[in-house]
């Protein structure tokens, strides 16, 4: 009884290495050590629940487009304005809330910001499929940008900076995102070019991310009429 009651609490705690490490169970010491010093960092420069979350997400994100299958709405129809046909990744309106996420870090962070999003592309490539890694790391360090910039410099209330803010950074994102992974397609499996990035699959992404940021700002929006958030807040 004893022995069987150890069988799944070993499989549960080689599961956990397995995660930590992304399969390279040697590497266990190291990567909690450079976990450990990450958020230890994260925690000196002031940042909470929101920073860690962001640090977290984003190399969860990026493994989860490497390994989880898009389910595909439309079938591919040669001739037709689905030649490509229409797929959606189950992360897509996910991926859609980093942006809102990285909203509410700025105002726990403020510029310092800026480190904790470098420590989170850092992560992707221990974390993701290097080719997606690149591809994501590079799109979400743009659109972050983007996002910082205007999340930054705008003087609009709060829950229209976090709409407009996502809204413009998701189209960027996508495409660089899109643009990647269909290169990437290319050179592991020789798919065809436009595999990824083509009209209905940029507008299902963009859509999709933006779902997440209309409901967070509507929150917001409601909290400031109420007085319980002040509109200036960064």
């Amino acid at each position: 009884m004893a022995n069987n009651a150890a069988v799944p609490g070993s499989a549960v705690i080689n599961t956990l290495i397995s995660v930590l490490t992304n399969g390279h169970a040697g590497q266990l010491l190291p990567a909690l050590l450079a976990l450990a010093l990450t958020f230890s960092a994260i925690w000196l420069l002031q940042g909470r629940f929101w920073a860690i979350l962001y640090v977290a997400l984003i190399p969860f994100l990026n493994w989860s487009f490497g390994v989880i299958p898009e389910y595909q709405v439309i079938a591919p129809h040669a001739g037709t304005l689905f030649a490509h046909g229409m797929s959606l990744h189950p992360m897509t309106m996910v991926t859609g809330m980093v942006f809102v996420v990285r909203d509410f870090v700025q105002r726990e962070m403020h510029h310092r910001v800026l480190v904790v999003m470098l420590l989170a592309v850092g992560w992707s490539f221990y974390y993701a499929w290097p080719v997606i890694a690149l591809a994501s790391g590079i799109a979400f360090a743009v659109s972050e940008g983007v996002d910082w910039l205007l999340f930054t410099f705008t003087k609009y209330r709060l829950s229209t900076r976090i709409l407009m803010s996502s809204a413009l950074a998701a189209p960027v994102d996508t495409t660089v995102f899109l643009y990647g992974a269909d290169l990437a397609k290319q050179i592991e499996f020789g798919a065809e070019p436009g595999n990824s990035l083509h009209m209905w699959n940029w507008i299902v992404f963009v859509i999709g991310k933006m779902v997440g940021a209309v409901i967070v700002s509507a929150i917001i929006r409601r909290r400031e009429d109420l007085g319980l958030t002040n509109p200036a807040e960064l």
